[in-house]
């Protein structure tokens, strides 16, 4: 994930929508708070740290370390069951492909929202189509694929009033299908699960960074119909 997410189209993709998401709903104060839950290697930490103070919080102690390798400090060891962090404490929270992970996922969007000071703002992103249901989905540990109606469900019973819920990566969801239904054909290479990682040659990784952009910029003012995963942008009540 270290050597990949800084070049590799659906990390830039993804980091470059949740920036301009944070952008447009984040609480506006000169000084925030942005806590990055199940935060990786930090790529999308470093990209946002020039809108606040951000803090990332990770289960595991290596992906930790190659955060502290780009430079990033405000660092601690935990998960969403528990987020060590005092209550009503954070303007924003990011929760990027964590819920699918998570097996009461309704009690870590609870645990989301205490963690949130009132008028904060959760911008969430999870894998969509429980069709597209693959040995990828079991390599990353994946408990399930969201359809909309569930994700805010979850995210409306956690007390959030959502301002913006869409799929995304759209324009891909027919090939990636395909690969899905291929790797559901073939016989496993292997016993344990394989990811389905395809590194395409750079002009095509660019391509689909620009294919994304379109998405971003048509995003601004629709949704779209479909797509490979969904984002949720979401506000703990004021009051």
């Amino acid at each position: 994930m270290f050597k990949l997410e800084d070049t590799y189209w659906w990390f830039v993709g993804r980091r470059q929508l949740v920036r301009e998401l944070l952008l447009r709903h984040r609480p506006q104060s000169s000084a925030i708070t942005i806590l990055d839950l199940g935060c990786g290697t930090g790529a999308t930490l470093k990209e946002i740290e020039d809108l606040g103070t951000t803090v990332g919080i990770d289960r595991s102690s290596d992906a930790l370390h190659f955060c502290r390798l780009r430079g990033l400090r405000n660092l601690a060891l935990g998960d969403a069951h528990a987020v060590p962090v005092a209550t009503n404490s954070v303007d924003a929270i990011l929760a990027l492909d964590l819920l699918e992970h998570i097996k009461d996922d309704v009690a870590a969007a609870q645990e989301l929202a205490r963690v949130l000071q009132p008028g904060g703002v959760l911008v969430a992103t999870v894998p969509a189509c429980p069709e597209l249901w693959s040995e990828h989905d079991e390599a990353l540990d994946h408990i399930r694929r969201y359809r909309a109606t569930r994700l805010r469900n979850i995210i409306e019973n956690a007390g959030f009033d959502i301002e913006r819920i869409s799929p995304v990566i759209s324009a891909l969801l027919l090939p990636i299908a395909l690969l899905r239904l291929i790797q559901r054909i073939l016989p496993r290479k292997k016993d344990a699960p394989e990811t389905a990682f395809i590194i395409p040659p750079p002009p095509v990784n660019w391509a689909l960074i620009m294919l994304l952009k379109l998405e971003r910029l048509w995003l601004r003012r629709f949704n779209l119909p479909i797509g490979v995963s969904l984002f949720v942008v979401a506000r703990k009540p004021a009051h």
